[in-house]
């Protein structure tokens, strides 16, 4: 689970040296100092527990960051339960049977509790365990800015419309980040969080079958877990990355070069279009990539927060409080 020693000292320094002493917004990586100092100790101890039972989950709760912060922004709001009076995000057709680690960021939020009661919101624990997820498997590192609230609602049709699909043309991707205030550049370097991780058969049956952008050899070994006839082995699952797929590096980027990357949605960052030199640079560049994935981190981590009084901080991460 570790990275290269080069790679772990570059990026170590790139965080230190950019990202601990300032502030986002109103967000602070230092917003608990006083308030709960041990907490980042807590959740890297839990999420460790977590990953050693069972790694992918480093990259289950990367993805569950994602999807929280594009619907209604980075509150929480996904891990809400449904209620008599909404529906939640949970089964959304981008998160159902897909999105994970629920009860991970519960043992988190548990442990926080015990030692910090009523302090910290679980939207930061999310953004958290995303960081630590990578770490633990081997990424780079940053200082999180903390400080977020957590919502008292949730949208089922905003998770629907808002999360960009693994069917995406380039442009409909580069649309749907534009519209949280991601430019191309964030969009192409998020995306490098498909370099850990696994996909359901049904989200890329149609580019291994379909696709003209895929090396024939990958198609065809993708094809003997993910039979043709829908219905057919839709939850099989297949690395993003069939390189490393479970240590957070750069293969991601040099398996679209070789157009093997395991979605369309992928694969349309290196297809011809204005993305192609990005995704070029990082697959030889391993320091860039990193430094262009943190700042678009703390960017997205950034979208549509709730601070100082607006919100609340559950006592549980799955219901609102009463």
């Amino acid at each position: 689970m570790a990275a290269s020693s080069s790679f772990r000292a570059w990026h170590c320094l790139l965080a230190v040296s950019l990202l601990s002493s300032a502030v986002y917004g109103q967000l602070s990586p230092t917003f608990y100092a006083s308030s709960c100092p041990t907490l980042e100790l807590v959740v890297r101890a839990t999420m460790t527990t977590a990953i050693i039972a069972e790694e992918r989950m480093g990259a289950s709760l990367l993805r569950l960051f994602f999807h929280d912060c594009f619907v209604q922004g980075c509150d929480a709001s996904i891990l809400l339960d449904d209620t008599g009076r909404f529906t939640g995000e949970k089964g959304a057709s981008p998160n159902v049977n897909s999105v994970r680690g629920y009860e991970v960021i519960d043992q988190i939020k548990a442990n926080v509790e015990a030692v910090c009661p009523g302090v910290v919101s679980c939207a930061d624990i999310v953004a958290l365990a995303a960081r630590d997820g990578a770490v633990l498997l081997g990424g780079p590192t940053w200082a999180v800015p903390l400080g977020r609230r957590d919502s008292t609602t949730a949208s089922l049709d905003h998770a629907n419309s808002d999360l960009p699909a693994p069917t995406s043309s380039l442009a409909a991707l580069i649309t749907s980040f534009g519209n949280k205030g991601l430019s191309a550049r964030d969009l192409t370097a998020l995306s490098g969080a498909h370099t850990v991780g696994f996909s359901q058969c049904l989200n890329f049956r149609d580019h291994i079958y379909d696709d003209a952008n895929v090396d024939a050899t990958f198609a065809i070994a993708r094809r003997d877990i993910c039979p043709a006839a829908k219905g057919s082995g839709d939850g099989n699952l297949a690395p993003l990355d069939a390189q490393t797929r479970l240590i957070f590096d750069n293969a991601y980027y040099r398996n679209l070069v070789a157009q093997r990357g395991l979605l369309h949605s992928d694969q349309e960052l290196f297809n011809g279009g204005s993305q192609d030199a990005l995704v070029l640079q990082y697959s030889s560049n391993p320091a860039l990539f990193a430094a262009d994935f943190i700042t678009a981190m703390i960017k997205m981590g950034n979208i549509g927060t709730l601070t100082g009084s607006a919100g609340e901080i559950r006592a549980n991460c799955r219901v609102v409080n009463s």
